[in-house]
């Protein structure tokens, strides 16, 4: 902890009843950075007032959410790896969640699916491998969308409790594929998140007439299921959409988390935590800069 008389003279300050004294001392305690975290949860520990106790976590958020925009600002501006932006995201929630036993879980499930690889499979085998493994051998299971459950979007819950909706499922399923140099990836088929097994020549190839030739089929993130293109084209009959070349191309990295970041603020509605969820489109703001 950070020992010094400013902090403590400040610490003092912390249940002022004037608004304009509070938020002055708010904005000193957040100057001192995440470093001074410990003695505001010692602050916290140590303060029978409720609302004392409120502004202490809210400043402790505030910092939390600070570091984090400018790990979002380093992620976006380097290679966008997928499992480290889904691993930002959960942070959001968990800002004190620790990376290696996610990774090291994630590794186990991707050393079980690399084991019964070999480079005679057809792709159609190699995804029949990863949904055995994924949702057989390790039981996830697939929960329809609930915006009353913000932890189902989260990567580290989706692994701890082995069940996710589609878009958590998908982005572990798609974190896989990058680690094995599987071809597949999230398609912008709208109203879902579906996967495809893109073709991995199709850039050096011969032009298609329609993005959707490029893929190979489809899957769904939320049980394995492989789904044709007429299923597909069924979706769409259903939906009163035209098939159009955009819905048939590959999301990068970035536009995932965007869209991660956007479902997950929806999460957010009612008065109490509406601020989770303007900090959450200030991301997604972030990341379209």
């Amino acid at each position: 902890m950070i020992e010094n008389k400013e902090i403590i003279a400040l610490f003092h300050l912390m249940d002022d009843p004037d608004e304009v004294v509070y938020n002055s001392v708010s904005d000193k305690i957040l100057s001192f950075g995440k470093e001074i975290i410990p003695n505001l949860e010692n602050l916290w520990e140590n303060t029978l007032q409720e609302e004392t106790q409120e502004r202490i976590q809210q400043i402790i958020h505030k910092l939390h959410f600070k570091d984090l925009t400018n790990d979002f600002i380093s992620w976006k501006n380097s290679e966008c790896d997928l499992l480290q932006g889904a691993l930002l995201v959960a942070k959001y929630q968990f800002p004190e969640m620790q990376d290696t036993p996610i990774l090291k879980k994630i590794e186990k499930i991707r050393r079980n699916i690399w084991l019964e690889l070999n480079n005679y499979l057809t792709p159609l085998e190699q995804v029949n491998v990863i949904t055995s493994i994924l949702y057989n051998y390790y039981q996830q299971k697939g929960l329809e969308v609930s915006y009353n459950q913000p932890d189902d979007f989260l990567i580290n819950k989706t692994l701890e409790n082995n069940r996710g909706n589609a878009l958590s499922n998908g982005i572990l399923y798609l974190i896989l594929c990058q680690l094995l140099d599987i071809s597949v990836n999230a398609t912008n088929i709208p109203k879902q998140f579906v996967l495809g097994y893109f073709d991995p020549q199709h850039e050096f190839g011969q032009p298609v007439s329609h993005s959707s030739e490029k893929i190979f089929f489809f899957i769904d993130p939320l049980n394995g299921n492989i789904h044709s293109h007429k299923d597909i084209e069924k979706y769409f009959n259903r939906i009163s959409i035209s098939p159009s070349s955009i819905f048939f191309k590959p999301l990068n990295n970035k536009k995932i988390i965007r869209f991660l970041l956007e479902e997950l603020s929806k999460c957010f509605n009612n008065e109490l935590n509406a601020y989770k969820k303007e900090e959450l489109l200030s991301l997604v703001k972030l990341l379209d800069e």
